[in-house]
């Protein structure tokens, strides 16, 4: 899995004309770190089964979501972090990404832009960005961000490490914010192929418990410097 490195700085997260919870926006800082250049795959996912018997993902003999380059789906928060731990117990420390690092490294210090690419559907986006679609994409389709992250905002939701509170960027600390420290939903970040729009704009949240296991849930990981 090839890592790209997203410098320190400070940017605007949240929107004021999206969602309740995507308000106030505020300036945060966040720590440089690396972030997983593409979603996990079903290649990578399968060395972790084999080598730990962990559950399988929903679906995971279903011919929509084959192909070892396609990003692993229908696995829970709880199957994300486990997967973490087990590349940090082999010594590539890896985690999930905090909301703040996931949308720093998606807005690819592009300011205040809807989408990773600006403020326009990219043109290699599936049917321009019309779904559902069969299922995901390739996780190398098209172009990467400015930072180098290829499919970041589409194709899958993405989980974050943080629990979710709708008020919380309120009182969201100006730096390396890590959110709540207890609640009843995890975050989730970015698109999904089965929605009626398969990319998703920066500033969007998501959140579902962290039990459940959706196909169009993934994750791409994080590794701080």
């Amino acid at each position: 899995m090839p890592f790209e490195r997203v410098p320190a700085g400070f940017f605007l997260m949240g929107s004021d004309t999206g969602q309740d919870d995507e308000r106030p926006v505020h300036r945060v800082y966040v720590d440089a770190f690396e972030a997983s250049a593409y979603p996990v795959t079903r290649a990578e996912y399968r060395a972790f089964l084999e080598a730990t018997r962990h559950d399988r993902p929903r679906d995971w003999d279903d011919p929509a979501f084959a192909g070892d380059d396609r990003p692993v789906v229908g696995v829970s928060w709880d199957d994300a972090h486990e997967y973490c731990a087990w590349r940090t117990r082999g010594g590539s420390r890896e985690r999930l990404p905090s909301e703040a690092e996931w949308e720093r490294a998606a807005r690819g210090d592009v300011e205040a832009a809807a989408f990773p690419w600006g403020d326009a559907i990219p043109a290699w986006i599936p049917e321009d960005g019309r779904g559902p679609l069969p299922g995901p994409w390739p996780v190398t389709l098209g172009e990467p961000n400015p930072f180098g992250l290829y499919g970041i905002a589409a194709n899958i939701h993405e989980w974050c490490a943080d629990w979710h509170d709708r008020a919380y960027y309120a009182v969201s600390p100006a730096a390396n914010p890590r959110g709540p420290e207890a609640g009843v939903r995890r975050v989730s970040r970015g698109g999904s192929w089965r929605h009626a729009i398969t990319i998703s704009r920066c500033a969007a949240r998501s959140k579902i418990a962290p039990s459940l296991r959706y196909t169009d849930y993934g994750f791409r990981t994080v590794r701080s410097l």
